[in-house]
């Protein structure tokens, strides 16, 4: 993997670069919005409508899941994750760990890594590190992520110390054994910090993350509960410590608004099942704020959910027909809004990359807080 830092913002910590990925030789523009495929699909959508229409990159698969369906070693004799699901871009998956750990009632950890029960038929499964490693390396993706613990929030300062403290003991191990097993020349390994809302766990685990060689860095154990605030806090106090030639991936986030303001603490890669989720359920983004498109005032709506929107489902279809697929649960309802929330997410960050270009993210960054500070 190469990184190439193209632009800094003066006024922040807002980056401007290139990724490239095995599966993407052309580069994966950053700062990036990665949709989530947690099963080998991101919801609602077609490969060719996440590739060729909406310009997407890179997506999201995930450990957990499909080491429990269809299973990675089946994966594996396929020709991997890219094959079995026909996508052209890049991908990376999970460790598994946020899925394992949330799954708390039903999962037993220990230094040498985490047995719990699938969430699906009660079967019994064993994640280690080594584990998490080997079956992302019978998927495939171009970027693998190491198995950490994620604590709970709220959780004791002693209780995020012991999370930290193994996270620091399994990245070590994650790493050895990448290294010995799998292909670090077309699997790029990323370590992940953690330290929950206690600034010195932040600070140290970004620090001890950093010192070892991992392609590149995430910011976990967000987006978990606590409030923005604090949320951008972690990122704050993570960020500095963390290697400015390799790229800093902010793991599970978030809202338009959150995008904004992480790319100016330095973030250049993200993921969140928001806006595919929320078109599901008739949650709409648009450049004035989120609608609900079941609500009364759109049955006769004719002009499109969002008029200053070009992508194809604004140019086609009026806000009242999209309201008449919800209200007679028509299943092109969810693909139309998730189609359009997804190029919301595009939009907005080609409009981010090109600020930053431009010399001009700062004032982009005051004007969208501005208009966007009392929207989810």
């Amino acid at each position: 993997m190469k990184f190439d830092l193209i632009r800094t913002c003066p006024d922040t910590r807002a980056r401007r670069g290139r990724l490239y990925l095995p599966h993407v030789p052309d580069g994966v523009e950053t700062p990036c919005f990665m949709p989530v495929g947690t099963q080998g699909t991101v919801k609602a959508m077609s490969q060719p409508e996440l590739f060729d229409e909406l310009g997407f990159r890179i997506i999201l698969g995930n450990t957990y899941h499909l080491n429990l369906r269809p299973g990675p070693e089946a994966v594996k004799r396929m020709g991997g994750l890219h094959r079995f699901i026909a996508w052209d871009g890049a991908m990376l998956t999970d460790s598994g760990g946020y899925q394992v750990f949330s799954l708390s009632d039903l999962n037993k950890i220990t230094d040498d890594g985490v047995t719990f029960k699938s969430h699906l038929d009660g079967s019994m499964h064993h994640f280690s590190p080594e584990r998490s490693i080997e079956i992302q390396h019978c998927l495939g993706a171009d970027i693998i992520m190491a198995f950490d613990q994620c604590p709970p929030y709220p959780c004791t300062r002693d209780k995020v110390a012991e999370a930290s403290e193994r996270t620091h003991r399994w990245a070590e191990r994650s790493l050895a054994y990448h290294m010995e097993n799998g292909d670090p020349e077309q699997q790029n390994l990323f370590g992940i910090c953690q330290g929950s809302t206690y600034e010195d766990l932040r600070i140290e685990s970004a620090q001890q993350i950093a010192s070892l060689g991992f392609a590149g860095f995430a910011v976990g154990g967000v987006s978990v509960g606590e409030p923005t605030e604090m949320m951008r806090s972690a990122v704050e106090w993570s960020v500095p410590h963390l290697p400015d030639d390799r790229p800093r991936y902010l793991m599970g986030v978030g809202t338009p608004l959150d995008l904004v303001e992480s790319v100016a603490q330095g973030i250049d890669m993200f993921d969140c099942v928001l806006p595919t989720r929320l078109g599901r359920n008739g949650s709409i983004y648009t450049s004035n704020g989120r609608i609900n498109i079941k609500g009364s005032r759109y049955a006769e709506d004719t002009s499109p959910v969002d008029p200053n929107c070009a992508c194809a489902v604004c140019r086609r279809y009026s806000a009242a027909y999209l309201r008449h697929l919800y209200k007679t649960n028509e299943i092109l309802g969810c693909r139309l809004a998730t189609y359009h929330n997804l190029a919301f997410y595009a939009s907005l960050m080609q409009k981010i990359r090109e600020s930053i270009d431009h010399g001009s993210f700062s004032a982009f960054q005051r004007d969208f807080v501005y208009r966007n500070s009392s929207q989810n």
